[in-house]
């Protein structure tokens, strides 16, 4: 088991137009060709991403050129449409229940943003940052939390990547059922399981670029959608293993950091490197990690940074 250290920073950038939201991210945005598929450095790849973008979250439109036109790069105009972005793959466990959000997210601890932002671009949003203004979790000033985990098959096919479709979400929705009305018009370029909590209630549905959307029997996903598992990718993921687990602990932030949801195979992208717990009727989430926690509100946002130790026992009492 590696251990790693990590910094998460907690930015505010407003509604994207004053730099600051520019100045974060212009040395991860400084070469966009790399996270872009070889269609979307083309030409013809980039004006379908736009005509996608604009077909699927018209009420994004001005904030996307706002925040490219800060960008030196003509292609991180495309790579903000997340519609021609390189498939990745992650871990991830989260579960939902009377009101509250509660996921560990697994990946390469160096390969992860580890942003939290507060932002405005069309209303209060507080969630974790990834690829520019995607969003791996996330709240907003309604009451809305939503989550995503990686549904498990290794398939691509048109669409978004769901970082922004996370932000979409947020950025448009008030409610768990309106954006599930929403969520089953976008194409989704992987497999993904996505839940979503409100004050009323909270669902987890199964999208993707091969199946329409499908609800989850319970509000909590792993890493698949259908069963059964293949043998191997349970040995690697044992995804079947930590959605049991999770089905029996409930939402417990206690059982989130320790084995075997609170994972450590970092070396091979699969260790745990935050949990979040929203309260998102309470515009609140802490971020926990063994030993650590990291308490941030929509109104009352305070930028900061905080150094952590991942790949602990998760046997501490601190959560």
């Amino acid at each position: 088991m590696s251990h790693y250290v990590k910094t998460f920073h907690a930015i505010e950038v407003g509604d994207g137009a004053d730099g600051r939201w520019a100045a974060h991210v212009c040395s991860a945005m400084a070469k966009p060709e790399d996270w872009l598929t070889e269609e979307g450095r083309t030409p013809e790849g980039a004006a379908q991403a736009r005509r996608l973008f604009c077909t699927h979250m018209p009420e994004l439109v001005p904030v996307l050129d706002r925040l490219a036109d800060q960008l030196e790069s003509p292609e991180a105009r495309t790579l903000l449409t997340m519609a021609a972005v390189r498939p990745f793959f992650s871990g991830c466990t989260q579960i939902g229940d009377e009101g509250t959000l509660l996921r560990n997210y697994d990946f390469a601890p160096d390969r992860c943003e580890g942003t939290i932002v507060s932002s405005r671009f069309l209303r209060p949003v507080l969630g974790t940052q990834e690829a520019g203004w995607g969003l791996l979790d996330g709240m907003n000033d309604a009451g809305l939390a939503v989550s995503l985990t990686f549904g498990g098959r290794f398939v691509h096919g048109p669409g978004f990547a769901i970082p922004l479709v996370l932000r979409y979400l947020l950025e448009t929705c008030r409610t768990v059922d309106e954006a599930i009305d929403r969520l089953r018009t976008i194409p989704i370029a992987i497999p993904q399981n996505v839940t979503l909590v409100d004050s009323h209630q909270s669902r987890t549905v199964y999208v993707g670029p091969d199946i329409p959307m499908t609800e989850a029997h319970d509000v909590c996903a792993a890493n698949h959608q259908h069963l059964p598992v293949p043998d191997e990718q349970e040995r690697t993921t044992r995804t079947q293993a930590r959605l049991a687990a999770l089905q029996t602990a409930g939402v417990d932030v206690p059982s989130m950091l320790r084995q075997p949801l609170y994972q450590c195979s970092y070396d091979q992208w699969l260790g745990t490197v935050y949990t979040a717990h929203y309260r998102p009727a309470e515009g609140r989430v802490t971020y926990h990690w063994p030993g650590e926690h990291w308490e941030h509100t929509i109104v009352g946002f305070t930028p900061g940074s905080r150094t952590v130790a991942l790949g602990l026992s998760g046997d501490s009492n601190d959560y």
